[in-house]
């Protein structure tokens, strides 16, 4: 018997003023995975990943573990371990590592186990553990991206909605990030990933939906896409 998605989309529409920015957009994630969500700039990924989080009103339905998210607060979904990295990172600059990963636990009654998530995530960001008492500000666009997979981490969050966690860093750093989601994800977190880098996601996806003017269009899993001749013309530069 299969199992239930662990999350459930269904006909899933935003609105923002006259503009439909997603249109009856349907997926589904089952816990362990590594979805993705591809497509070009203005497709709808960020904005159904805000709709997941409760930023955004929406229409539709979405479920996780069974239960209904209509109506829940940000708050509420962070709180039942939906907790997204936003496009753009959104540390806090003036606060030290260490200051934003504590602020990611307001929730958390369980000290002990708060301290050793401390000394896991720093085991497995040994480079923010080397700055925990620098500001945000200072660290450089790979290290903040860091921090901010890290602040995550330390809400508990058990899906966790990644927002274009490649935009702005060297070829080098995305692939040391997602070589990192990749480690994040066999320890247990589900993923689901915005990302216009479809070659590395799709690398790193079990699945794959393409999103085109906030409708789905394709989907597979990441080897399918992968070597889809559509995809590869538009979005791996006609590269297998």
């Amino acid at each position: 018997m299969k199992a239930a998605p662990f999350l459930s989309v269904s006909g899933l529409c935003v609105s923002y003023g006259n503009i439909q920015a997603v249109r009856g957009v349907s997926f589904d994630v089952f816990e362990g995975e590594i979805v993705t969500l591809i497509g070009a700039n203005g497709a709808g990924k960020s904005t159904t990943l805000r709709a997941l989080s409760g930023l955004v009103p929406y229409d539709g339905c979405v479920s996780f573990e069974g239960e209904d998210l209509r109506g829940v607060s940000a708050g509420g979904i962070v709180a039942r371990g939906i907790v997204q990295v936003p496009e753009g990172r959104g540390i806090f600059g003036n606060l030290t590592v260490n200051e934003n990963l504590v602020i990611a636990t307001w929730q958390r009654k369980e000290r002990a186990e708060v301290s050793r998530d401390f000394e896991r995530i720093f085991a497995l960001f040994p480079r923010l553990a080397a700055r925990r008492r620098q500001h945000g500000g200072t660290l450089s666009g790979g290290e903040q991206q860091m921090l901010a997979v890290a602040r995550a981490l330390m809400s508990r969050g058990r899906l966790l909605l990644l927002d274009e966690p490649s935009m702005g860093l060297s070829p080098l750093l995305v692939r040391d990030i997602f070589n990192t989601l990749v480690e994040i994800n066999r320890a247990g977190t589900t993923i689901l990933l915005v990302e216009q880098n479809a070659n590395m996601a799709l690398q790193v996806a079990a699945r794959g939906y393409l999103l085109e003017t906030g409708a789905v269009t394709l989907e597979g899993s990441g080897k399918e896409l992968l070597g889809n001749p559509r995809i590869r013309e538009a979005y791996l530069g006609g590269t297998g």
